[in-house]
This record gives structure tokens, sequence and C-alpha cells, in this order.
């Protein structure tokens, strides 16, 4: 699932008249980076919930095939992260299911991290397996980190007056079981989250590469700069 639907507010004055996965970072959309990678990882259908400005974004995504993308209205809805997720979730199969945010940018290392995260994705000991980059030599990330990884991968979110040395870069892979008895309605991902860490079943996987946080208007030109370097 791609995750699609949200406002882009820290992206205006771009986003007042497109929504956010069609900025363009290097000559494409957002969420074409999103899906080529899809597609090079052999995912055959995608589903992306759509919202803010959705009629625009589900004209972009018509013509795709690989991934062949399944559109789950939220227009008229405000559902947040994990209520997007929950709508969905008749969509996605029973199977454990990649999740992956539209506006999120790596360059892989030498082996793919999809490819990685699903390898090492293990259910008896997991309801999440998320994709955490460092807070520090990631480009355009200056904030005080998500999580802090034990040994074992296992994650527990930083305290208000901690800093965490891992960020969430954006993708995952979930059980259909991180959503038993999940809110109604409009809810975060990161209380489903919280309550997996809790119970030892959140862990994290480091990302081979380098991540691109590209919250801002400033923020796409570094990303730009990033990705010229690794293809000159």
């Amino acid at each position: 699932m791609v995750l699609a639907a949200g406002l882009g507010t820290r992206m205006r004055p771009l986003t007042d008249t497109m929504p956010k996965p069609l900025v363009s970072v290097a000559g494409r959309a957002l969420i074409d980076h999103v899906l080529d990678r899809l597609a090079d990882a052999r995912v055959a259908h995608a589903v992306v919930n759509v919202h803010y400005l959705a009629d625009m974004l589900v004209q972009h995504l018509a013509s795709r095939t690989q991934p062949r993308v399944i559109i789950s209205d939220e227009r008229g809805l405000l559902l947040g992260t994990g209520g997007g997720v929950a709508r969905a979730l008749p969509q996605l199969g029973h199977a454990p299911f990649l999740l992956i945010n539209s506006d999120t940018i790596w360059i892989d290392g030498p082996q793919p991290n999809l490819a990685r995260l699903a390898d090492a994705f293990e259910p008896s000991t997991m309801d999440a397996l998320l994709l955490l980059a460092p807070t520090t030599g990631s480009i355009g990330y200056d904030g005080r980190g998500d999580f802090i990884m034990q040994p074992d991968g296992r994650l527990h979110r930083r305290g208000e007056r901690e800093v965490a040395p891992f960020v969430y870069a954006g993708a995952a892979i979930l059980s259909h079981a991180l959503f038993t008895d999940a809110p109604q309605g409009e809810f975060a991902l990161t209380t489903l989250f919280e309550r997996a860490a809790a119970q030892g079943r959140l862990h994290g996987l480091r990302l081979e590469g380098l991540w691109m946080h590209v919250g801002t208007p400033e923020a796409i030109a570094a990303a730009e700069a990033a990705i010229a370097r690794s293809t000159g």
C-alpha cells in the first residue's frame, strides 16, 4: 500500500495546486519514484489511497501498469495514516504487506532495501518491521529521531527529552495482526506502532544507502543533487 492522501502542508506553495505525491523531484513525480521502486521489486499491484486533490492523482495514476494501481478513495473522509490503511485492508489480502509513503526517496546500497525488508520480516515475532534511516547523514533531516533499536532489532520510541539515532524512513512490512482491535475512523499508525513496541513486536531494519527527507520545497534541490551524484 502507498500512502498518498496527506495534505502536504509543509510543501506549500507547491501543494496549493497539486497533491504532494505529484511534486517533481529529479524529473519524476514523487509517487512515480515510489511506484518505480515497487515495480523493480516485482510488486504486482499497489493500493494507493487518495484524498486531497484526488482527481489529479487518480488521473496521473490511470496509465500505470507496473504495478497495477488500485485506488482506495478517501474523498470526503479524514482517516489519518492508520485509518487509511485500516480502510484498505480488504484490498490487501491476508498476508503481511508492504506499506510505503508516497514521498519517501532513498538510494539503495548493494542490496535493495525493499527486498531486505521482505527477507527480514518474521511474522511469528513481529507485527511490524520498519525501515529506519540514521538521523545523521540523511539528506534534509534535522530532527531528533524516532526510535531506539535494541541489538535484537526491537524498537522503542524515543522519550520526549531523548535524541534517537534512527528515523522512520517511510517503508515497512506490516501484519494484519497489527490492526487487531484498532481504533475506528481517524487515527495515526504511530498508535499501533507504540502498542506493538510495548508488546515487543515492533522491529526495525537499518536502511542501506542514503535516505532523503523531501518535506519542504527547499529540500528538493538537496535531494536532486544527491540523486545526480548517485547516477553521475
